[in-house]
């Protein structure tokens, strides 16, 4: 699962595996880990739906900016997780192309935000006005700008602490995602 030994179950912990199996039919290797603080996660996730709340994402949305940013970072738990939700918004094609840094098949507005996802995730101290134009250019308010940098960095602190303690993709991956997002995902942590 991770580096660390399981954690006892506390009533918390026990929460957040009872949601992940309402909503995905297993409990995430993520979870397991984050059962050292489970508050810290349901809280994390609070501030994550908080942050992109001025921008009312779709899942599609959602679902390019975390696989851009999760494939930016090498990040191969979020990037399955995220392209297989992309690719049920979408398609496995758009999807992998996402994870490979392809937007040939996002409409404008989503190629905006998946180039700003990958800038922020890669060198957040070379971007420049112009990316942030570029941004305005699609259609994005300056609210919706910070919100989206928000997001995508929050994201970042929670790919860090789970790939920084080993954790791995769940074996579930092998059946729900397809097989172009499992091909594009060639990094990162190996599948449990």
């Amino acid at each position: 699962m991770s580096f660390l030994a399981v954690p006892p179950v506390t009533p918390e912990a026990q929460r957040v595996f009872d949601e992940d199996m309402a909503e995905q039919g297993f409990v995430a290797n993520v979870s397991r880990l984050w059962a050292y603080q489970p508050e810290t996660f349901m809280r994390l996730f609070a501030l994550l739906n908080r942050a992109a709340a001025p921008c009312a994402f779709t899942q599609r949305q959602r679902g390019i900016l975390i696989a851009a940013t999760a494939s930016t970072l090498r990040d191969s738990y979020c990037s399955l997780a995220w392209g297989t939700k992309l690719a049920s918004t979408s398609d496995a094609e758009t999807a992998s192309g996402v994870l490979r840094g392809d937007d040939t098949d996002l409409t404008p507005s989503e190629r905006a935000l998946a180039g700003w996802a990958r800038r922020v995730a890669d060198d957040p101290n070379g971007t420049t006005a112009d990316d942030v134009a570029g941004l305005r250019d699609a259609g994005f308010t300056d609210e919706e700008i910070f919100a989206v940098t928000v997001f995508v960095a929050l994201r970042i602190a929670l790919s860090t602490v789970n790939d920084a303690l080993g954790a791995r993709p769940d074996a579930a991956y092998r059946e729900l995602a397809p097989e172009q997002v499992r091909a594009a995902v060639s990094y990162g942590r190996p599948l449990e």
